[in-house]
């Protein structure tokens, strides 16, 4: 230890740093939509994304057109990675269960080609959202009025 570590030391001054810190990832699930036909494609979106640093699992579920990559990755990089490799269009997974929206049949909610039991997120989606998220007596009051209600109120 030299003369000025003690200085250093003694004025509190903090000592400079040759190290970098880096700036870890976290653990994420990154769920991509892609469709997959066959087992060619299904092996080629699945080859796509194993290579990648920092995954840790891959699962491929060509029934309901998902793929799941488990790591410490950017979900915008996999999902660049996916399109490129694979030459075909895919997105981050929009649907979620439909227990977590309250009513799941609003209109932009319910998605014929979801999976069962899915629905489309709505909760990013402005316009759509206020519907989907409506209170009970907001719709009371919203369907009260409307003319596909049989029992609505005909005040002209």
């Amino acid at each position: 230890m030299g003369i000025l570590d003690h200085v250093l030391d003694v004025c509190d001054i903090p000592r400079p740093s040759h190290r970098k810190l880096k700036k870890r990832k976290q653990l994420q699930v990154v769920e991509i939509k892609i469709k997959m036909d066959c087992e060619g494609c299904e092996r080629r979106v699945r080859k796509s994304v194993e290579g990648m640093k920092g995954v840790t699992q891959v699962e491929v579920d060509p029934k309901q057109s998902k793929l799941t990559v488990t790591g410490y990755v950017d979900p915008k990089k996999v999902l660049e990675r996916v399109r490129y490799r694979t030459g075909k269009a895919a997105e981050l997974w929009p649907y979620v269960p439909y227990t977590v929206v309250d009513h799941p049949y609003a209109p932009g909610a319910y998605d014929k080609k979801a999976p069962p039991g899915y629905v489309r997120n709505v909760m990013h989606d402005p316009q759509t959202s206020a519907l989907a998220r409506a209170s009970s007596t907001e719709v009371k009051y919203t369907t009260a009025f409307s003319d596909d209600n049989p029992n609505a109120c005909a005040v002209m």
